[in-house]
């Protein structure tokens, strides 16, 4: 009998080896490879027979589609991130940096859900249970009726939220902490991440619970562990937010019954996190209307338009090589955007080094806000403010020209309710409302834009003279 080989497989990637290797030549990731037994695959020799499988029923595309039934947390922004409310059966993992408030959100959750009758289960697996208490002591949420317990077992997890009744939510916190019997690893390793992780989503599917997951990032943002766990849950939610503001932003990047692009915007305090209903005014509360190099692009984030000041500083270099620090936008894009200004507007900025920055520590990540962009940038060497009751947004080809964007009329509507007045958008945009109040500038070319600005500052220098 032909003796099985044994590889070593990737937990990352699920690329195989021969031999086991510190290093995965595949991704790249450090002690992802992990000993497999592979009795009973293809090629591996003689081993088990396999079972066969059982037919199942085939049906047709066409049909009526029932809508999944979802839990409303009665936080407005935590359901408009997850498309409506938790639905039943899913999983669901949130991840962002320690310290953020990703607990003190699901703590929330977890108590609004129960005061309105759901079965709420929190585990935490990090925290004592005293240690939840007083957080939700400080949230005023002791008096609900969420159920607590301090595990890290998997099996015992299981067996604890199986009994009684079903629960309506389940919150894990962290997946980090699991470990299961059936995984000979360490807690936090891929393995016991990975057989953690699909344990709980079995019970999800299984019973129709929501299943809440908290997840670690590692350094680059990532949540960390094995990729494939975010190919398991249903949805993916980041938690962002900087350190020096009080916001915090919610963003799904991963959505099976929702949109892929919406977010939540919360405020930190020292009661918890508060809603934020209107973004915009949060990002433009702190705005000097008369500096140069500041331009408010108005942007979208998913069904959302949100409005957001772009800072820029243009100063000339004493280096050989000119800076170039950006904080909220493309560092690849802003040299594109400076590229175009040089060799179509004739911007010379290579002897300058350029700072941009988004204010408020928001980020975009649309290219309609390279209009925006360019307009701080070429505000800023010319040392001259823009209006202040203008917008602008619109991305910029590599010819300079400037093309259209989506969603134009709500961008507008958005920017005339908080009482801007004029807008600098791209020529033909397809859904420009007609009729409203607003003064809009059409433009079709990024030296159009400059020739703009610059007669701008030449109507003021005549002005001067004239005084």
């Amino acid at each position: 009998m032909v003796k099985a080989r044994t590889q070593f497989v990737c937990q990352n990637c699920g690329t195989a080896h021969s031999r086991w290797v510190g290093k995965c030549e595949g991704c790249g990731e450090w002690n992802t490879v992990v000993e497999e037994d592979p009795m009973g695959g293809i090629g591996s020799g003689p081993g088990k027979v396999p079972k066969k499988g059982r037919p199942v029923a085939l049906t047709a595309l066409s049909g009526e589609i029932e809508e999944a039934p979802r839990i409303h947390t009665r936080i407005s922004e935590l359901d408009r991130a997850t498309g409506g409310g938790f639905v039943r059966g899913s999983a669901v993992l949130i991840g962002g940096d320690p310290g953020i408030g990703k607990s003190t959100l699901l703590m929330q959750a977890a108590a609004a859900l129960s005061r309105g009758g759901h079965r709420v289960i929190y585990v935490s697996g990090e925290e004592a249970v005293a240690q939840v208490r007083l957080r939700a002591q400080r949230l005023q949420a002791a008096e609900t009726d969420v159920l607590l317990a301090a595990e890290t077992n998997v099996e015992d997890i299981l067996a604890t939220i199986g009994e009684g009744k079903r629960p309506d939510l389940v919150i894990i916190d962290s997946i980090q902490t699991l470990w299961s019997d059936t995984a000979d690893a360490a807690p936090g390793t891929v393995t016991q991440v990975r057989t953690g992780v699909q344990a709980m989503i079995r019970f999800a599917k299984q019973t129709g619970a929501a299943m809440v997951l908290v997840g670690h990032v590692t350094k680059d943002g990532q949540i960390a562990g094995p990729r494939v766990v975010e190919h398991m849950v249903d949805a993916v939610l980041y938690f962002e937010g900087d350190r020096g503001h009080h916001y915090r932003i919610l963003r799904t990047v991963k959505n099976r019954f929702g949109p892929t692009d919406e977010i939540g915007v919360f405020e930190m305090s020292d009661k918890g996190l508060r809603e934020v209903s209107n973004p915009s005014e949060l990002f433009l509360g702190e705005r000097n209307a008369k500096s140069p190099g500041a331009a408010v692009f108005a942007g979208m984030e998913g069904t959302r338009p949100v409005l957001v000041e772009v800072q820029a500083l243009v100063a000339p270099t004493s280096l050989g090589t000119p800076r170039r620090a950006i904080v909220g936008w493309d560092s690849a894009r802003l040299s594109m955007i400076l590229a175009v200004l040089e060799a179509h507007c004739g911007v010379r900025l290579g002897q300058h080094d350029v700072y941009l920055n988004v204010a408020g520590g928001y980020r975009i990540s649309e290219p309609a806000a390279d209009l925006a962009v360019a307009s701080a940038l070429v505000s800023s060497l010319a040392g001259l403010a823009l209006p202040a009751d203008c917008v602008y947004f619109g991305e910029v080809s590599l010819s300079g020209a400037i093309r259209p964007v989506a969603h134009t009329a709500q961008r507008l509507k958005e920017a005339e309710k908080l009482g801007f007045s004029q807008a600098v958008l791209p020529a033909g945009s397809a859904d420009l409302p007609k009729g409203a109040g607003g003064q809009w500038t059409e433009i079709e070319s990024l030296p159009d834009l400059v020739a703009r600005i610059a007669g701008s500052k030449r109507a003021l220098q005549r002005e001067d003279e004239d005084v």
